[in-house]
């Protein structure tokens, strides 16, 4: 349900739209209304002006950041995906007006991807931007600590990318003559299961 179903108060989508577009003419990229929510795709260089614009302009005022992660676009649309391969996408939420805004970056550089951090605006960005970095490898300049927050210390590689294996790069084990926990290459054989599927006769009212 959206919100101007649950809120006749809320701010409609194509409403929201064209206050966006007042606010931040050229540097919104594309400003997109898909199934009554608003998208808005902003370059890299604009993404930390933008944002603290949609923070702090009384027609807009987002007081709050709901979720941010991280995105891989390798191989999407069957491949036909031209763009840059990493994004972050964004979720703002402004009490004020009752209205919501998707808004998306991508990084100018696929094999090194960095977006400014939007710590310093809101606060609640500390965790998801760790998460963008330790899943896909997406280093947010300005963040303060920005390490690993749900694989280990050691682990190697970022399991979201599209290219990372199933298996992972390494393994660990416990060894009892060194007495820690120990990394090694992976042994494991890669293959891909193809599942069996088994019907009872008639299945679905079929003879």
């Amino acid at each position: 349900m959206t919100d101007t179903a649950m809120n006749p108060h809320a701010v409609e989508p194509e409403a929201l739209k064209t206050t966006l577009e007042g606010l931040l003419g050229t540097k919104a990229q594309s400003i997109q209304v898909v199934r009554e929510e608003v998208t808005l795709t902003v370059r890299a260089a604009d993404y930390l002006e933008v944002m603290q614009s949609l923070r702090d302009a009384p027609q807009a005022r987002f007081e709050q950041l709901v979720d941010l992660c991280g995105m891989d676009y390798q191989n999407y649309g069957d491949g036909r995906w031209d763009g840059q391969r990493f994004a972050a996408v964004v979720h703002l939420l402004s009490v004020t007006h009752n209205h919501r805004v998707r808004v998306r970056v991508f990084c100018p550089e696929d094999d090194f991807p960095v977006l400014a951090s939007v710590t310093p605006l809101w606060a609640s960005a500390n965790w998801y931007e760790r998460e963008a970095f330790d899943l896909y490898g997406i280093v947010f300049d300005g963040h303060d600590d920005l390490r690993r927050i749900l694989t280990d210390y050691g682990f190697i590689g970022h399991p979201f990318r599209k290219d990372f294996p199933l298996s992972g790069h390494v393994e660990m084990r416990y060894d009892a003559e060194r007495q820690r926990v120990i990394y090694e290459p992976v042994t494991i054989e890669p293959r891909e299961i193809t599942p069996r599927i088994i019907r009872e006769d008639n299945y679905g009212g079929l003879h």
